[in-house]
């Protein structure tokens, strides 16, 4: 049954942390899930969160660490000192903490280094520093079981004993040459049941999906999707085997990049969550909201254009909001499907095959929705039929227009670089918005020649 924190279990923690009954504290946390304990610790201050924190031993805040909100790990570490974060940082897989330290200061981080035990530990979390946080390099633990294809399979398992006691879970096993290149994997299976007096040479798989240290972390996260992996090896330059990324990684990845495009959407320029400071949110807010007040402006001067028509055909000025509203609503639909389809890497054909046929698709839901708009705005509403064959006829090409700007733009983005999620927010909306009003009034000039 998954946990579920209650106020009772709260303010239990909080009467057992000021009357300091520690003996009482540990037995009501020692059976919990370092995951849950991090969620606890979210729920209280942080006076009282770094109380428990120290209470516990560190094998286990060692994973509380990477569990807990980003304010609260830095205020935790702020209070521990370069010598009790080494003691964390020993109990954690060199991904997790180089992760950790890379929280730090320079000094700090300086300091925490020189003060773990384990010398080769603290080498391999120096080699994943140097690597960019969103690359395979700053994904990849050190933590792996590799094989060199000259052994025999006694030879094999026997080194593999070792190497094991430094890993927490054996996704695969790597075979390299005697510079450590990166060669194929093993199968189990065949390490079971071949002679142990078989050369690896004979019986490894050669062919192994991999990941250099440059390659970004999204690209990582596509190639391990789409083989279904619960790891994959990263390599040098050279092909040397230096690392793996495992699946827990991936998902990291992934749900951040959700997050960010999910924010982008949304007009949010900046990563951040709802407790942070309201300058914080304004500064990731404003920027587009000052775009689509620019947007906003853009299209009274456009109305403005067509002052003649306000005054001899005040009705047309009903429909503007339902105009504008469409050509927003539909290029937001048409790309969001393309973001979507370049982030799965589902998008297939040409630009022009695919603006054909969303050409196709906006122009059967054009005329069904003209279709309904003709009949809901003549007969339920009474307008003239002059009036509803402008805005019908407006409706189609404002759809058919939008449509094709929601395909092409985030399209045009994604080629250059630039994250295409940036076409499903305000700007895309802004942007049908202006043009939607400006297709209507141009064609009621057309129609009603004024």
């Amino acid at each position: 049954m998954e946990f579920k924190i209650s106020k009772d279990l709260i303010l239990e923690l909080e009467q057992l942390i000021q009357s300091k009954n520690n003996s009482q504290l540990e037995v009501l946390l020692n059976d919990l899930h370092h995951a849950d304990i991090a969620e606890i610790l979210d729920e209280l201050d942080f006076d009282e969160a770094t109380y428990i924190f120290r209470l516990l031993d560190s094998q286990k805040t060692s994973e509380i660490l990477l569990e807990l909100e980003d304010d609260l790990r830095e205020n935790i570490l702020s209070r521990l000192s370069p010598k009790e974060i080494a003691e964390e940082i020993d109990e954690l897989d060199t991904d997790d903490a180089a992760d950790i330290i890379g929280e730090l200061s320079q000094a700090k981080k300086e300091e925490v280094i020189s003060e773990l035990e384990d010398v080769e530990h603290a080498k391999d979390i120096v080699d994943l520093l140097r690597y960019a946080e969103d690359t395979a390099g700053g994904l990849m633990g050190k933590e792996l079981v590799k094989v060199n294809e000259n052994w025999s399979v006694l030879t094999c398992v026997k080194e593999m004993r070792l190497q094991a006691e430094n890993v927490t879970r054996v996704h695969s096993i790597y075979v390299v040459d005697d510079e450590d290149r990166l060669k194929g994997r093993l199968s189990l299976k065949d390490l079971l049941t071949t002679s142990t007096k078989t050369q690896i040479a004979d019986i490894y798989i050669k062919k192994v999906t991999y990941v250099r240290v440059d390659t970004e972390d999204v690209e990582v996260a596509r190639i391990m999707q789409k083989y279904d992996l619960e790891a994959i090896p990263v390599v040098d330059e050279m092909g040397r085997l230096v690392g793996r990324i495992t699946i827990d990684d991936i998902i990291d990845v992934i749900k951040d990049e959700a997050d960010k495009d999910y924010q982008l959407a949304a007009g949010i320029s900046q990563d951040v969550e709802a407790d942070d400071s309201i300058l914080e949110l304004t500064k990731a807010r404003l920027p587009w909201l000052v775009l689509a007040l620019l947007g906003g402006f853009i299209t009274v001067k456009v109305i403005g254009l067509f002052e003649v028509a306000m005054l001899e055909h005040g009705k047309l000025f009903f429909f503007t909001p339902l105009i504008a509203a469409m050509a927003g609503n539909v290029g937001v639909q048409s790309s969001a499907i393309i973001v979507q389809g370049l982030a799965n890497n589902t998008m297939t054909g040409t630009l022009a095959q695919r603006l054909l046929k969303e050409l196709s698709l906006s122009l059967l839901n054009g005329f069904i929705l003209a279709i309904i708009l003709f009949l809901g705005t003549h007969f339920l509403l009474g307008f003239e039929i002059q009036m509803v064959q402008i805005v019908a006829i407006s409706l189609i090409s404002v759809i058919i227009t939008a449509s094709l700007i929601g395909t092409f733009i985030p399209i045009i983005l994604n080629k250059y670089g630039i994250d295409p999620a940036l076409a499903t927010g305000p700007f895309i909306t802004t942007s049908n918005d202006i043009i939607g009003t400006l297709i209507y009034f141009s064609i009621a000039r057309l129609i009603l020649g004024f």
